[in-house]
C-alpha cells in the first residue's frame, strides 16, 4: 500500500467528487481512479459507492477512513522528525502566546533563548489568552505565555513580568513644557474611554471610575494595536500597558497623564506549563532572567 493512494483515498472522502480531487492534488482523473482501484484491489474491499456525479464512502469506505488519516499522519510526523533531525534539531519547544505579548515581549525572549539553544525547534502559535491554558492542560503546547491567570490545578501559573498601565490621551499639539495642566473630568467629557483592550485589569478600573462619581462614555475595543490608533486619530483615550506604547510615548503621539486620586493596575505576563516539561522550564528560567521575575 503506497502512501499516495491514501492522500487520494482521503482527498475523494472529503470533496466526494474525483473531478475535485484531480484538482486538489494536481494529479489527472484517470489517476485517482487508478489510485482508488489499487488500493480497494490492496484491502480487498470496494470503498466508494457512485451516485450521479458524486461519490460516497461505502461502509468498508467508512470503517478505512480513520485508519487511513492516522496512517497519513503518522507519515507526515516521521517526514518532519527526520527534518527536524537533519537541520540539527534535538528537541522542540511548542509555545502558545497571546497576540500582545507575541508582539512586545516574546522577540527579545526568544532571540536569547535561540541564541543559547540552537538544537531546539520552536513552534509558536499565537492566540488568544483565554484558550492558552487548555492548549497547555491538553499537552498541544509545552508553555503558554498568557495575559490571564490560571485557574486549572494541574497547571501551574507563575508571574513572570508586570507592567504598569498607563493613562493615555491623544497629543494635544502643544509643548508639554508650557501646556497647561489635564482635567481629567473634560478629558472624560470630550472623549470615549476605548475599554476591554486587556482581559484582566478593565473591571476593576471601571470600578474605581465609578466609585469617584466619574462620568463617562466608553467603547469596547478588544485589541491593544487598534485601541492605540484610535486614540491617535483622536477618537479616545485609554489604560495601556507602558510596554506597549513606549514608541509612541518617545516620538510624541500618545501621552500618558497622571490621574489623581485612581490606584493604576499592573498588566501581568503568566507563564502556564505543566511539570515535567523541561524544554518549557529552560525558557521561563530564561524569561525570568530577562525580566528579574
Amino acid at each position: 500500500m503506497e502512501t499516495k493512494w491514501l492522500h487520494t483515498f482521503l482527498s475523494a472522502a472529503k470533496t466526494e467528487n474525483f473531478r475535485k480531487t484531480s484538482e486538489l492534488l494536481f494529479i489527472s482523473q484517470p489517476t485517482v481512479s487508478v489510485h482508488i482501484k489499487l488500493l480497494e484491489a490492496y484491502l480487498g474491499c470496494k470503498l466508494f459507492e457512485k451516485q450521479g456525479r458524486h461519490i460516497f464512502l461505502t461502509e468498508g469506505g467508512q470503517r478505512f477512513l480513520p485508519y487511513a488519516k492516522e496512517m497519513v499522519d503518522l507519515d507526515e510526523r516521521g517526514f518532519e522528525t527526520i527534518q527536524r533531525y537533519k537541520q540539527g534539531f534535538e528537541t522542540t519547544l511548542k509555545l502558545a502566546v497571546s497576540p500582545l505579548i507575541a508582539t512586545y515581549s516574546l522577540p527579545y525572549i526568544l532571540r536569547d533563548y535561540l541564541s543559547e539553544n540552537p538544537n531546539v525547534e520552536v513552534e509558536v502559535k499565537v492566540v488568544e489568552s483565554e484558550v492558552i491554558e487548555e492548549l497547555v492542560l491538553s499537552g498541544v503546547c509545552d508553555l503558554g505565555l498568557s495575559r490571564m491567570n490560571g485557574k486549572f490545578k494541574d497547571v501551574t501559573c507563575q508571574v513572570v513580568q508586570e507592567d504598569p498601565v498607563l493613562f493615555v490621551v491623544p497629543h494635544d499639539g502643544m509643548d508639554l513644557e508650557t501646556a497647561p495642566g489635564f482635567d481629567i473630568d473634560q478629558l472624560l467629557q470630550d472623549n470615549i474611554l476605548l475599554t476591554q483592550n486587556h482581559p484582566e485589569y478593565w473591571e476593576p478600573l471601571l470600578e474605581q471610575l465609578r466609585h469617584l462619581n466619574y462620568t463617562f462614555r466608553s467603547m469596547m475595543v478588544s485589541q491593544v494595536e487598534v485601541t492605540k490608533r484610535f486614540i491617535e486619530q483622536g477618537i479616545g483615550l485609554s489604560f495601556l500597558p507602558r510596554l506597549t506604547i513606549r514608541r509612541e510615548l518617545l516620538e510624541g503621539r500618545l501621552l500618558d497623564v497622571d490621574f489623581p486620586g485612581l490606584s493604576l493596575p499592573l498588566a501581568k505576563t503568566y507563564a502556564l506549563y505543566k511539570r515535567g516539561k523541561s524544554e518549557a522550564s529552560l525558557f521561563l528560567h530564561r524569561m525570568k532572567q530577562l525580566y528579574g521575575t
